[in-house]
């Protein structure tokens, strides 16, 4: 089938929700809007007030406006949750770094011997030397002044420069079990296989976030492993589907907590949620009596 829709004038676009229904009560307002926000990139935040999916057209009532807190709800969450995910980030990467190196000393991530799987360490070490090789950061370009054995600057300073994606991805490749628990517990979670999920996850939303992507009433190709008790404030109420953002939020919420105890993650969620009374938690997966669950108490 061949595409033909051709592309509309901001006029006709507004033209185009108001025969589908949608309240424009300020054009101006609108165009404005639509003039800096893409019309593709807010239908994401239309589809939850259609009522047919294939015409288009909107459930009564539905105004520009009502689209518009939708997605300025979804910026402002991505927005923290995307701050939190650094914390999380620069934390995970300096155990990683520090804790492997003790036991295997400066170039432990780049000796295939201490690798769980071959394809893997190899696709790693690629993906590190093209972040390495098209980096302009000064100790990159000092080192290589200065040394040119092993191929590979140590891993604290390599490492910096690696992608939240790649530093789990050495995680879960690395072969001793031991250390990678080790880590695991300083983040407050009884073991790696834990800490593995959590961080695919955290890295994928992470791209999500950096890249804008709508996160609001999304459903998550991964999801974290959550188990039933952890040491610190946890969630007693697993009733919620956790390819949902409830689940990110929590294990977000959880890591943030055991690396900065005083930090207002929670608080700021809540406040958030609270700020836009007409937004359903409920679409993004938080259960009935979330506000009461431990890790929402400070």
């Amino acid at each position: 089938m061949e595409y033909t829709k051709i592309p509309l004038s901001i006029d006709n676009q507004i033209q185009q929700l108001k025969d589908r229904g949608l309240v424009v009560t300020d054009e101006n307002f609108a165009k404005r809007i639509l003039s800096n926000i893409s019309y593709f990139r807010l239908a994401n935040y239309m589809r939850s007030c259609e009522i047919d999916v294939t015409t288009h057209q909107f459930k009564p009532g539905t105004t520009f406006e009502n689209i518009i807190k939708l997605y300025d709800f979804d910026t402002e969450l991505r927005n923290l949750i995307f701050q939190a995910i650094q914390t999380i980030e620069i934390s995970f990467r300096t155990k990683l770094i520090h804790i492997f190196s003790q036991t295997y000393g400066a170039f432990w991530y780049i000796d295939m011997n201490l690798t769980s799987n071959g394809r893997l360490y190899l696709e790693n070490l690629s993906a590190l030397d093209r972040e390495i090789s098209r980096s302009k950061e000064d100790f990159i370009k000092e080192h290589f002044q200065k040394y040119d054995k092993p191929a590979f600057p140590p891993v604290w300073k390599s490492l910096e420069l690696a992608t939240f994606g790649i530093l789990s991805k050495l995680y879960f490749n690395f072969a001793d079990i031991k250390l990678k628990k080790l880590i695991a517990r300083e983040l407050g979670l009884p073991q790696h296989l834990f800490l593995e999920s959590w961080i695919t996850t955290i890295s994928a939303m992470r791209n999500y976030c950096a890249h804008h992507s709508r996160i609001w009433n999304r459903s998550f190709p991964s999801v974290p492993e959550l188990p039933k008790k952890l040491k610190n404030n946890w969630i007693t109420n697993f009733s919620f589907p956790t390819n949902k953002l409830y689940a990110q939020i929590v294990i977000i919420a959880y890591l943030q907590k055991v690396i900065e105890s005083e930090n207002a993650f929670t608080n700021n969620v809540t406040n958030l949620i609270k700020k836009y009374p007409s937004i359903d938690p409920f679409a993004m997966g938080f259960p009935k009596g979330w506000e009461s669950e431990p890790i929402w108490k400070k």
